[in-house]
């Protein structure tokens, strides 16, 4: 077996039985018993994640579901004020809701919208329901270890001659950026309400250039048990490319260290049959 390092070459797809690749000195075609395609999903095209590979599966019959943006955030209509004043600032302590699903943890007012770990937990959900409906409504809790009671207790408390500001931040703990976003996105609902329910209507998922990951690539169909591709046999592919999406940080790292074993494995089995 020769061991070698090419650096700088680029996968244009297949050429018969080999492999075409671009390099510094050209084009070449490198044939192999078995091959392991990572290539990664489309969200980082900077670093050569950019989905290329989708073109030359494709034209070998290989089922690849569309690319789009994982673990994003997402585009809000914020009026100027909210978007000049506070993008950048941080939603601590909060919960989103989406369906059937809550997530607590924090989020991030941004110019385009709203993004943030607890957003990208409910991304996939949110990114489906936009393509099927055209947008998606988040609910915002932002005191969620407060019953709705105790809510509109707080804020009943006299107030004097403080102002409404004011008081919500004593009683609540809530500040110039969580008011503007109420008065943004439920202008006429009561106070008490809006603290704990507060509807946010998003538009579209960022760019999927943006994303943290991608969903979508070679279908789970196109592949049998040690992830070699039906279509082309002795060719096996491992991590995002493969139609699956997960939560960003260490269970999207482990997913892809997973399938990376199981097709070396799969690779191993191959060349001893």
């Amino acid at each position: 077996m020769v061991e070698s390092d090419h650096v700088r070459h680029r996968w244009l797809g297949f050429h018969g039985a080999g492999l075409r690749f671009a390099g510094p000195a050209g084009e070449d075609v490198v044939e192999a018993d078995a091959t392991v395609l990572a290539l990664g999903g489309a969200s980082w095209a900077k670093l050569g994640s950019d989905g290329a590979w989708v073109a030359p599966l494709a034209a070998e019959g290989v089922d690849i579901a569309p690319l789009r943006p994982s673990n994003c955030g997402f585009d809000v209509a914020w009026s100027p004020t909210l978007r000049e004043r506070f993008a950048g600032a941080p939603l601590k302590s909060v919960a989103l809701r989406f369906g059937d699903v809550t997530v607590r943890g924090e989020a991030m007012l941004a110019a385009y919208g709203i993004e943030g770990g607890a957003v990208y937990a409910l991304s996939g959900a949110l990114r489906d329901a936009i393509a099927r409906d055209g947008e998606a409504i988040l609910w915002l809790d932002l005191k969620p270890d407060l019953k709705p009671a105790e809510v509109a207790a707080r804020l009943n408390r006299p107030r004097g001659a403080q102002s409404l500001a004011n008081h919500v931040r004593k009683t609540l703990g809530l500040d110039g950026p969580a008011l503007t976003l109420i008065r943004d996105c439920a202008p006429d609902a009561p106070l008490h309400e809006a603290v704990k329910a507060l509807p946010i209507r998003l538009l579209r998922p960022r760019p999927i250039d943006e994303a943290i990951s991608s969903a979508g690539g070679v279908r789970l169909s196109a592949v049998g048990p040690s992830l070699m591709l039906k279509a082309r046999p002795g060719v096996f592919v491992a991590g995002e490319m493969l139609d699956w999406e997960a939560p960003t940080g260490g269970y999207l790292l482990q997913g892809c260290f997973a399938t990376g074993v199981r097709a070396g494995r799969g690779v191993l089995h191959w060349l001893d049959a």
